[in-house]
């Protein structure tokens, strides 16, 4: 038989907001700090489905047993992939698994073996996408009940309180934050239906290019060029990270020479040399610009194919940039460039200067 719903598809997702929604109809859970996956199965057969609707099956073989150990024969599960060790949450070990050899992925996995989260219940017998997430809540219940212990139901509550707690208290165990849905919500593929409340403000940003360091050209990296895609499909320049150690950016230069290869080729930024004046025109950010600080500052980029993303941490943006320089989090391998877009960012509701003084 085919599994209940075809793979891929796109999972739902969250949008950024300050501070924990309260009132009633809403539900509470833990915002895991993993690889998001989908899991189908039909039987004996198991698919592991990444965020970006790629196989994962072969970076974390443990899970396959595990999954079929649950006594449902048929579901679709929407989760993370996390891995626990020393009482935390341990992401660089999971960054470790996206290894081309499958003699390391097995040897990774019998030394730190990975987890699986499920939040959600997309089918079990029956396609529960247009059903309402309490419906699903109490229908995932029932599907992990006595699972295999690497197979865990997140905990989830309706008290704003127990959220805020969860918030506060289990940050030092590398849980990222506190997500919140509504208890009739739907499961919407690919929409920001959910909200997410995080310990920093982030975003996972596009890494397009380079600019050498100014006491090491050729042999330091000294930022990288960030980029997010606007409605227009414009991947616009947002800012730069240069938040590295002198050792970390020799390392750089290695790194990053695989995407220096045929960089300009279609590359979105390609043309901004020759089409500075009409970018201005048309609102679009070049990387190239002068320096807004020194007109002396060489602004010179390497340019890099736009198939790597980073996960940055910035205080706040400036119309369509970071205001400041983005301080570097981690690599992001189980993000799509695609996926890196300003509708994953907070807004800031509009306002204007005179309501600040009072209306003068």
């Amino acid at each position: 038989m085919p599994f209940p719903i075809a793979p891929p598809i796109e999972p739902m997702l969250a949008k950024s907001q300050p501070a924990i929604p309260d009132g009633d109809g809403w539900f509470y859970e833990p915002k895991w700090d993993g690889f998001r996956a989908i899991v189908f199965r039909d039987g004996d057969e198991i698919y592991l489905q990444s965020r970006d609707r790629k196989p994962l099956d072969r970076y974390f073989p443990e899970l396959i047993e595990p999954l079929l150990g649950v006594r449902q024969q048929r579901f679709v599960l929407d989760g993370e992939i996390v891995i626990a060790r020393d009482g935390g949450l341990d992401f660089d070990a999971l960054l470790l698994r996206i290894h081309p050899a499958a003699s390391r992925v097995r040897l990774l996995a019998s030394e730190t073996p990975a987890s699986f989260v499920g939040f959600d219940l997309l089918a079990d017998a029956d396609d529960l996408r247009d059903r309402p997430l309490a419906e699903r809540r109490t229908r995932l219940e029932s599907v992990l009940i006595d699972a295999p212990e690497s197979v865990l139901l997140t905990p989830a509550t309706t008290s704003a309180d127990t959220a805020q707690r969860w918030f506060e208290v289990f940050e030092g165990a590398g849980l990222d934050g506190v997500v919140a849905k509504r208890q009739d919500l739907r499961y919407q593929p690919g929409e920001r239906a959910m909200v997410k409340i995080k310990h920093l403000r982030t975003a996972d940003c596009v890494v397009a290019g380079f600019r050498w360091h100014k006491n090491g050209p050729g042999t330091m990296v000294g930022s990288l060029l960030l980029g997010l895609w606007n409605d227009a499909g414009q991947l616009q320049h947002v800012g730069v990270t240069s938040s590295f150690t002198n050792q970390k950016r020799r390392e750089l230069v290695e790194f990053l020479a695989p995407y220096r290869t045929d960089a300009l080729r279609d590359h979105p930024w390609g043309d901004w040399a020759a089409a500075e004046a009409a970018a201005a025109e048309q609102g679009r950010r070049m990387p190239g610009a002068t320096s807004r600080w020194n007109r002396g500052k060489d602004l010179s980029w390497e340019p890099l194919r736009p198939e790597l993303v980073c996960e940055v941490a910035f205080d706040h943006l400036q119309g369509d940039r970071f205001r400041h320089a983005s301080t570097f989090q981690r690599w992001r391998p189980d993000r799509s460039p695609e996926s890196c877009r300003y509708d994953q960012l907070d807004e800031t509701p509009p306002a204007l200067l005179s309501d600040l003084f009072g209306g003068r």
